[in-house]
């Protein structure tokens, strides 16, 4: 087997732990009926794809969020709902990344939006600790910059290409199985963990082959 030299991390259900229900619960109390239609673990749908794929900025969904559910919400009051999604960001993941980075090259690939990340993730609030997301990669690609979400393969083939990596010589870890299949035909290797799992004992063993 070819070693490996880098290791590439989703966020949602794999670093932090999600509650999908919390999310569409805190959507329909600001007024969006159909949450759950449009809110995906995984990939969303309607105007809340668009602010994950980048075709809208923060500031368009926000207003689309506001004409869609009838009603003068503040950009708090949607924050609030987009962090329901949150459940636990535990520091042991964070600082066990930490310690990979002394060997590998640590990456994050996430579908994620600008809510989440300026307004949470890339602040000193993503962490007990007090240290924004950043802090724990070598590079960070996020669907809203890149123009793309996953599992489509062109944010893969960015990541590729703008990283340099090799994808023999990487694992990629990611709870969603359409993700860890097209990684799969992209020559990665895989882990796919369980939402909340504790996974650093199946992934030190792997990387002790």
């Amino acid at each position: 087997m070819t070693k490996i030299k880098n290791i590439v991390f989703d966020l949602g259900g794999v670093l932090i732990e999600l509650d999908h229900d919390c999310a569409v619960r805190r959507f329909e109390e600001i007024g969006v009926d159909d949450a759950r239609q449009l809110l995906d673990p995984y990939e969303q749908k309607g105007f809340f794809l668009e602010v994950e794929n980048g075709t809208i900025s923060s500031d368009e969904f926000c207003q689309k969020l506001r004409e869609y559910a009838g009603k003068d919400l503040s950009y708090d009051a949607i924050r609030h709902a987009w962090l329901g999604f949150i459940v636990d960001t535990p520091q042991y993941k964070l600082d066990y990344l930490l310690k990979l980075r002394e060997e590998y090259n640590v990456y994050l690939l996430s579908n994620t939006n600008p809510i989440i990340q300026e307004g949470w993730a890339r602040t000193s609030e993503f962490t007990p600790a007090g240290r924004p997301i950043g802090t724990y990669f070598d590079k960070m690609y996020t669907s809203y910059e890149v123009g793309v979400t996953k599992p489509d393969p062109k944010i893969f083939e960015y990541m590729i290409r703008d990283s340099g990596l090799n994808p023999s010589e990487t694992l990629f870890v990611d709870d969603g199985k359409s993700n860890i299949e097209i990684a799969r035909q992209l020559g990665f290797e895989t882990y796919q963990p369980e939402n909340g799992e504790d996974w650093r004992e199946p992934i030190n063993r792997y990387l002790s082959k």
